[in-house]
């Protein structure tokens, strides 16, 4: 796959602040032991962004939230 880029992530999350966030608390989860949902050899926080990116990784809003 090629190069994820922030702006491929953007397009699946509000902003870069939320891509923050998401990417972390799924990379974490990746690093508890969750199924990665993208084929990828790369460290978990770019399978995490591979994820985000291929809208794999359902992002709530803050309303969704509550």
């Amino acid at each position: 796959m090629a190069r994820v880029t922030v702006e491929d992530c953007l397009r699946k999350v509000e902003n870069r602040f939320a891509l923050v966030v998401v990417a972390t608390q799924r990379t974490r989860q990746l690093l508890d032991g969750a199924e990665p949902l993208v084929e990828s050899k790369n460290k978990p926080t770019v399978v995490a962004l591979r994820e985000i990116a291929a809208g794999k990784v359902n992002v709530l809003s803050e309303e969704e939230q509550d």
